[in-house]
């Protein structure tokens, strides 16, 4: 008979990306990336529950449909939890949904993030740091930084390699996602489509002090998905330049879109942008970027 146990609650933040390159595909079909990762307020929030007498995983999901729960990336990451404590338990995981899905924001790769840590802490932390980091490059590229908490971070390979860089101030930033979810792997497949027989790309060098201020950063910034997603999408586009003649210091489609961000110098700057861009192009959201890590798990009774 099953039994319910302790909860633990996490909070699974939303990222952009200020800077993404995709690199030449590989013998196995992926792509390797070069990526600045930083964090934003914007989250999700997961709780899992123990449940004892059982060894599987089952979820509820509000807010948003994500599919069935077998494409769940938090189901996937509780069972691989599972698996490496050796199925002693089962776990219901409970996500509200905040992040918009298939946006580019790695909402799905967050929750995923969220479901190791919450399940490794119902384990007791029976998993050590290193090998959690191992379990969530199995899951996405985005999830080893999304588990690793840094705000701000260098990213590269299939992002399971990273490098934490000294985070920029806190700036105000609008989210802008149009109703048009984007397939990650359409996005691949366009970007390939657009490159073939051009030469391949080059080298890019960087330093800190090129990632020291926002506005170095917006010279540095670019993502080799827009050009692609924008000529499928012409709507996106169309979103892109609204945002962008808004002022801010600046502004990128993050990951494979469709969601867009800018990042500005001041909070009414900000808000004044929102309410100019109103919902013509989709939903607005304003958050801030992150300094410091969020809190990690938290036990409930």
């Amino acid at each position: 008979m099953s039994g319910s146990g302790p909860r633990v609650r996490v909070a699974a933040h939303a990222k952009v990306n200020l800077l993404l390159r995709v690199l030449a595909g590989e013998a196995d079909g992926f792509h390797g990336i070069e990526t600045l990762f930083c964090l934003v307020s914007l989250a999700d929030e997961l709780t899992a529950e123990r449940r004892e007498g059982v060894a599987d995983v089952t979820i509820d999901v509000a807010g948003a449909d994500v599919g069935p729960a077998s494409d769940n990336l938090a189901v996937r990451a509780a069972q691989l939890a599972l698996d490496a404590t050796g199925r002693r338990f089962g776990v219901h995981l409970a996500v509200t949904k905040r992040i918009p899905v298939q946006a580019g924001l790695g909402g799905g790769s967050s929750d995923g993030a969220a479901a190791l840590v919450a399940v490794n802490r119902l384990a007791h932390d029976a998993i050590p740091r290193h090998e959690l980091l191992q379990l969530a490059a199995r899951l996405g590229s985005d999830v080893p930084f999304l588990l690793s908490g840094a705000p701000f971070a260098l990213g590269w390979g299939h992002g399971e390699r990273l490098l934490r860089v000294p985070p920029l101030p806190a700036a105000p930033a609008l989210l802008l996602s149009p109703p048009i979810p984007v397939s990650t792997a359409d996005a691949y497949r366009w970007v390939d489509a657009a490159r073939a027989g051009a030469p391949r790309r080059g080298a890019v060098a960087m330093d800190l002090d090129a990632l020291s201020t926002w506005g170095s950063v917006g010279r540095l910034a670019g993502n080799d998905f827009e050009s692609a997603v924008f000529a499928k999408h012409p709507a996106i586009r169309a979103a892109f330049e609204a945002l962008a003649g808004t002022s801010p210091l600046l502004c990128r489609m993050s990951g494979s879109g469709s969601t867009l961000f800018a990042v500005y110098r001041t909070a009414r700057d900000r808000d004044d942008a929102r309410d100019r861009l109103g919902r013509q192009h989709g939903a607005v959201i304003a958050v801030e970027t992150m300094t410091a890590p969020p809190p990690g798990a938290t036990a409930e009774s």
